[in-house]
C-alpha cells in the first residue's frame, strides 16, 4: 500500500512538472484527440490530405496487429488510407537509406530512441512538433526523443525492467538491497541449482541501476546535451557499485556461468526466490508460476536511493522523404493517444509512454506491469548519441573482470579509457 501511495504521488508530481515540457508552437487540433478529421486546407490549418500514408511497424505479430487496429480507425474517421508494413526495427535504418532517396520509403518508422543521434546524423528523419503534447507523455519519454534540443518523435513504448519475485518462495518484494541479500543468503543452495535472487549482473544494460543510484552516467548530461568528453562509469559511484556487483559473486549468489537461458530456466522451475529482467517475460513467467508470480521496483539501495535502470523508449519517427509530413505528424499523434496506446498496451502487451495510461487502472492496478511503470519513474533514458555505441564491449568486458575477482577501480579505469579511445577513433564527436 505505501509503495502505492507514494507511486501515485510521484505520478501526481510528474503530471505537474510535465506541465511547462512543451514549446510555444503547437500543433493544428480537433475535437477528436490526435487527430484532424477536416478536409484540409486553410480552415483546418492542415494541407490537403493525403490518399495514402505509409507506416513501417516492427516485424512482431501482436505489434503488427495493434498499429493494423488502430490504424483501421485512423481511416474510418479521416478517409486516409494507411499501409503498415512489417519490417524488423533493426533493419528499417539501411532499408530506408535506400529505399528513401528514390520515393519508395515510409511517411513514419518506428525506432528504439538511442538510435536517433545515428538517424540524425545520417539525415533520414526530421523533427516533429509536440507542441503542447508534449505533456502528455512521460518526461523520460519527451527526454528520450529530444535530441540536440529538439523532438524526433511521437513516443509510443517505454521498456525498463524491475524485480520479478515468486509468492510461493517470498511473501512480499524486498523494499531494500539488504532484504534482497538476505533472501540470497537465505535461499541460495547452489548444489541444488536454487538460489535467492539472479540476474545478468555481467550486463551493464541490467547492472547499470546500481552504478547509477551510487552517482555513476554514461555521459555527463546537462538538460539533455550529453558531454561524451565526461565519462562517469569509473568515478566514486562507479567503483561503489561494481564492488556491490563483486561481492554477490564472491558470496556466490549469482555463479560464474550464468547465462539468461539458465537464469530464465531456473526461475521457470520455481528454483529461483527473485530475478531482475525486463517486460518481454512476463508471459513466459507467467504461464509458468500463474498466479505466484508478481514484480516490484528494484529495491532501494544502501544509500537510500532508488536504483535508476536504463530506460528504452520505441517512438514513431519522420522520414525525411516524406511528402505528407503534416498528415505524417498527425498519425503519430493519434497512434499514441490515450485511447490507442491502451489499445496497443492490450494486444501488444508492451507499456505506453503518457502520463494518464499509466495511471490507467488496467496497468496501476495489475501486479506486474504497474511494478515496470514506478520503476520507470525512477529510470533515465539511454543516451541517443551515436557515441554510446562504444560503451559496451568495454564496459562487459570490464563486468566480466569483475565478476572473476580482479579489483574494480583499475578495471573501471582501463574501460573508460578504451571507451575514449574508442569513440576517438571512431570520429563521432557527439
Amino acid at each position: 500500500m505505501k509503495r502505492k501511495i507514494a507511486f501515485l504521488f510521484g505520478l501526481m508530481i510528474i503530471i505537474g512538472m510535465l506541465a511547462a515540457c512543451g514549446p510555444e508552437e503547437t500543433q493544428p487540433t480537433s475535437e477528436t484527440e490526435g487527430s484532424n478529421t477536416e478536409q484540409g486546407g486553410e480552415e483546418s490549418g492542415m494541407p490537403e490530405k493525403p490518399e495514402k500514408l505509409t507506416i513501417w511497424v516492427n516485424a512482431e505479430e501482436k505489434q503488427e496487429e495493434a498499429v493494423k487496429q488502430i490504424t483501421a480507425k485512423y481511416t474510418e474517421e479521416t478517409g486516409i488510407e494507411v499501409e503498415a508494413i512489417p519490417i524488423n526495427m533493426l533493419d528499417q535504418i539501411e532499408k530506408l537509406d535506400v529505399e528513401g532517396p528514390v520515393g519508395n520509403g515510409p511517411d513514419i518508422i518506428f525506432q528504439p530512441h538511442d538510435r536517433i543521434g545515428d538517424l540524425v546524423l545520417r539525415g533520414l528523419v526530421d523533427p516533429v512538433n509536440l507542441g503542447d503534447k508534449a505533456s502528455e507523455y512521460t518526461e523520460t519519454a519527451v527526454n528520450a526523443v529530444t535530441y540536440d534540443g529538439e523532438a524526433w518523435g511521437y513516443p509510443a513504448v517505454t521498456e525498463t525492467y524491475a524485480l520479478f519475485y515468486n509468492k510461493s518462495l517470498i511473501e512480499e518484494a524486498p523494499a531494500t538491497m539488504d532484504e534482497l541479500m538476505q533472501i540470497a543468503e537465505e535461499h541460495t543452495v547452489p548444489g541444488e541449482d536454487k538460489y535467492g535472487f539472479l540476474m545478468e549482473a555481467a550486463n551493464f544494460y541490467f547492472s547499470y541501476p546500481f552504478f547509477s543510484g551510487n552517482g555513476a552516467y554514461v555521459f555527463k548530461n546537462e538538460n539533455g546535451n550529453y558531454d561524451i568528453n565526461d565519462i562517469g562509469l569509473n568515478n566514486e559511484g562507479a567503483v561503489e557499485g561494481g564492488k556491490l556487483i563483486q561481492s554477490w559473486y564472491e558470496n556466490g549468489y549469482i555463479p560464474q556461468d550464468l547465462t539468461p537461458d539458465i537464469m530464465n530456466g531456473l526461475f521457470k522451475e520455481g528454483k529461483v526466490a527473485a530475478v531482475i529482467n525486463g517486460p518481454w517475460m512476463v508471459r513466459e513467467y507467467a504461464d509458468a508460476l500463474g498466479e505466484d508470480l508478481v514484480a516490484a521496483p528494484l529495491p532501494v539501495l544502501e544509500n537510500g536511493e532508488n536504483p535508476k535502470s536504463f530506460v528504452g523508449v520505441k517512438a514513431y519517427l519522420l522520414s525525411y522523404y516524406s511528402e505528407n509530413k503534416e498528415w505524417a505528424e498527425d498519425l503519430m499523434a493519434y497512434i499514441t493517444n490515450k485511447e490507442n496506446s491502451m489499445t496497443y498496451y492490450e494486444v501488444a502487451g508492451e507499456m505506453p509512454t503518457r502520463v494518464d495510461s499509466i495511471d490507467d487502472p488496467l496497468i496501476a492496478d495489475d501486479p506486474i506491469y504497474s511494478a515496470f511503470a514506478e520503476q520507470a519513474i525512477f529510470g533515465e533514458p539511454m543516451p541517443s548519441v551515436p557515441a554510446v555505441q562504444q560503451i559496451w564491449d568495454p564496459i562487459n568486458n570490464g563486468l566480466s573482470f569483475i565478476s572473476k575477482g580482479e579489483p574494480v577501480e583499475p578495471v573501471l579505469d582501463e574501460a573508460v579509457q578504451i571507451i575514449k579511445d574508442n569513440i576517438s577513433a571512431s570520429g563521432v564527436n557527439q
